[in-house]
């Protein structure tokens, strides 16, 4: 009898221990780390480096959709905390009571918020030629400092087949109209023109096309095929207007003789087809080579050129029915200040019916952000060309976003890296 008593005191005991100690680890298994992106942030920019590199880790991310700024939440780790810390980057940690608090805030049908789960960290890829322009990209320039992965890839590669790899594609400052950016008229004699001509037609020669312009078609037609197959396009500056442009004159030659060697078909604007572009149509080319801008699409020419005065607001969107969107407006402020590049924005009447519009210049036509769908994937397009230097001029200065860290308008470009980590989810009925 006495031997039954002690196991059964030493079985209660192993219980006891056991209880006690669940209960002791409970409040730090539901510990969370929560990074704010309103206004208390001190560096908006880095903290989607954080949110990528907590992907990387194999962890997910909760998104809080107009929540503080569009805050970010994960289970804490003093690993996660450190790495917060040597970023610069502000976090909280909360107990299981605080952030279930939250969660119940955010997915209250009383608010316009919501929780979108990251899952896994998209790849990400950068079509840009090799060697150095002498222009920035904004988009990489983000990448680079909020310490974001990324590839550059080039025609080669595309053509190759090596867009498979990737979730995610950015058209650096390109001109996929085989023009050359239309800089012939004030820069045909500066050694890094005529070094950009060599190089594109060296790799249209190396591929088999007797044109660059005939080269970019084909690159393209692949890209379309990428989005078409569930891929997220995202471009800036003259990358956007142009894509359009080459697919709606597929089968014209819009380019003359000082790009190509031989005359542009003189009905060109004529034989536009608009069936398959992305976000614009009834628009004319601009086919003076003296004329810097490829088509009526761009409202730089129209644009104020007063910084003073120059804005565009984000439009809100539904978070629990219309979360794509809403993903890619997120900032501490919704009205952003604007910024130039060779397009600027898009005057409203070319833009489809079906494509949304993101933010727009109240009180004029100008669009400055637009996204919509192609198949399984998806387009963003961003006019303009450094969201934190008005006129970014040939040669200038790359912009240093240790200066801007919290930057709205790059921070729109960091939305489009994140959202296509965000776990698919049903449309409410």
């Amino acid at each position: 009898m006495l031997y039954k008593k002690k196991k059964l005191f030493e079985f209660l005991k192993k219980w006891v221990i056991l209880l006690f100690g669940i209960f002791l680890i409970q409040p730090v298994i539901a510990q969370k780390l929560f990074i704010p992106m309103d206004l208390s942030q001190t560096d908006h920019l880095k903290a989607y480096g954080i949110a990528y590199w907590i992907l990387k880790q194999g962890q997910p991310v909760d998104w809080l959709l107009n929540y503080r700024g569009g805050s970010f939440m994960a289970d804490y780790s003093e690993l996660f905390a450190s790495e917060c810390r040597i970023r610069g980057v502000s976090f909280e940690q909360l107990d299981g009571a605080e952030a279930a608090k939250i969660y119940s805030e955010v997915q209250s049908e009383n608010v316009n918020e919501d929780v979108v789960k990251l899952e896994k960290p998209p790849r990400i890829a950068v079509y840009a030629p090799p060697g150095s322009q002498p222009w920035d990209d904004a988009v990489r320039l983000a990448l680079d400092y909020a310490e974001i992965e990324h590839d550059i890839i080039w025609d080669e590669e595309v053509l190759g087949g090596k867009l498979e790899k990737y979730d995610w594609l950015h058209l650096h400052h390109e001109d996929f109209t085989g023009q050359y950016g239309k800089f012939w008229a004030n820069y045909n004699s500066a050694p890094w023109y005529i070094e950009q001509v060599a190089l594109n037609e060296g790799m249209a020669k190396k591929l088999g096309f007797s044109k660059v312009s005939e080269l970019k078609k084909a690159v393209v037609r692949k890209i379309t095929e990428f989005v078409a197959n569930g891929g997220f396009l995202f471009a800036m500056c003259s990358a956007t207007d142009t894509y359009d442009i080459a697919i709606a004159a597929m089968n014209i030659d819009i380019c003359g003789p000082m790009f190509d060697g031989d005359p542009a078909d003189p009905d060109a604007n004529k034989k536009l087809d608009f069936t398959n572009t992305f976000a614009f149509e009834n628009f004319k080319l601009i086919m003076d080579p003296y004329v810097y801008e490829y088509s009526n699409i761009d409202v730089t020419e129209e644009a104020l050129n007063n910084p003073d005065y120059d804005y565009f607001t984000l439009f809100e969107f539904s978070a629990k029915y219309d979360p794509v969107p809403t993903m890619l407006t997120q900032d501490h402020v919704n009205v952003i200040h604007g910024f130039m590049g060779q397009t600027t924005a898009f005057h409203k009447q070319f833009i489809k019916k079906n494509v949304t519009i993101l933010g727009e210049r109240d009180g004029s036509d100008e669009v400055r952000y637009i996204h919509g769908n192609v198949g399984r994937g998806t387009f963003t397009w961003y006019g303009g060309h450094d969201p934190e230097d008005y006129r970014h001029f040939v040669y200038d200065k790359e912009t240093d976003l240790h200066l801007f860290k919290n930057s709205p308008g790059y921070r729109l470009i960091l939305n489009n890296i994140l959202f296509p980590a965000a776990k698919k989810k049903k449309q409410k009925t």
